[in-house]
């Protein structure tokens, strides 16, 4: 499908948001625990979509597909944003990015089990170069325990963000992306409130700039890049979408200079250059064979 104006607008939208999030999640936690940043930063974006919810007259999901909902809901709000924000207290902001930008592999990987598709040689290159990458960066760290349990939190968030993505057509096509997404992370809130106990304590010694930072967090990065991807998903299909996260470290590893004066070393900026490469080594060939997929998904 040809990009005009408004989809190339969008893909830079989600970009920016996305790639703020990093660096200012990394604020958030000087104040919030993983968990209870995550679950703060969805009950907001619940808040704000619960007023769309009604003044859209949104229709209720069917029973039916609800356990579905809920699912991806868990695995795209709830597993995502705790593994993520557990990750970034080893793993620097535009690491984390970077880390996250393999999703399109995983989602590549996922699609063999799940529309047959073909995984030629060109992927498992890609594939293996983007691990390769991923190794430099882990003893990038001095401390080499922290940083590998981060990096894999950090690649759980994005296998779990792969199967979000990947899974989502189906309800896509019957619901539309606003009351998908809005579904998606009021299942993910419901699923956090496990994590309830022990905020009002952090919220009482909470910093200005933390709270600044979840507010954002809340408002921005959770909801309306969701609903981007969800609209650019239906109408260009699950993989051209997430080519976006190609372009997000890149801005991440700037915002993370910006606001944190977080500066890589040069082991961490080889092991990104080279993890990157692998991701686009492994998307150069889908083109062709995504769209063959959705067209048959679609009859």
């Amino acid at each position: 499908m040809k990009l005009t104006f408004s989809l190339v607008f969008l893909h830079i939208l989600m970009i920016s948001l996305w790639a703020s999030a990093f660096p200012v999640i990394q604020i958030g936690l000087e104040s919030f625990s993983p968990q209870h940043l995550a679950f703060v930063r969805l009950s907001i974006a619940s808040v704000v979509l619960l007023v769309i919810a009604i003044a859209t007259r949104m229709r209720l999901p069917d029973i039916k597909d609800i356990p579905l909902l809920l699912a991806l809901g868990f695995l795209g709000f709830t597993v995502y944003h705790t593994a993520l924000n557990i990750g970034e207290k080893t793993v620097s902001a535009g690491i984390a990015s970077l880390l996250i930008s393999t999703t399109p592999i995983f989602s590549s990987l996922l699609a063999i089990f799940l529309f047959q598709e073909e995984f030629g040689k060109r992927k498992w290159i890609g594939s293996a170069v983007s691990l390769a990458g991923i190794v430099l960066l882990t003893f990038s760290k001095e401390n080499f325990v922290h940083s590998v349990n981060g990096i894999l939190l950090v690649l759980l968030a994005a296998l779990a963000e792969s199967v979000y993505i990947v899974c989502q057509k189906n309800l896509l096509k019957k619901y539309g992306f606003l009351s998908f997404v809005t579904y998606s992370i009021w299942g993910a809130t419901i699923s956090m409130l496990v994590f309830l106990p022990g905020l009002e304590t952090e919220l009482a010694y909470i910093s200005v700039r933390s709270a600044i930072s979840v507010i954002y967090l809340g408002l921005f990065p959770t909801v309306i890049p969701y609903m981007v991807l969800a609209y650019l998903t239906s109408r260009i299909g699950s993989a051209e979408a997430a080519i976006s996260l190609y372009l997000t470290p890149a801005l991440s590893f700037f915002l993370a200079w910006l606001l944190l004066k977080d500066i890589p070393s040069v082991a961490a900026i080889v092991g990104s250059i080279i993890t990157l490469c692998g991701v686009l080594l492994t998307h150069s060939k889908r083109r062709a064979v995504v769209k063959k997929t959705r067209f048959t998904i679609q009859r």
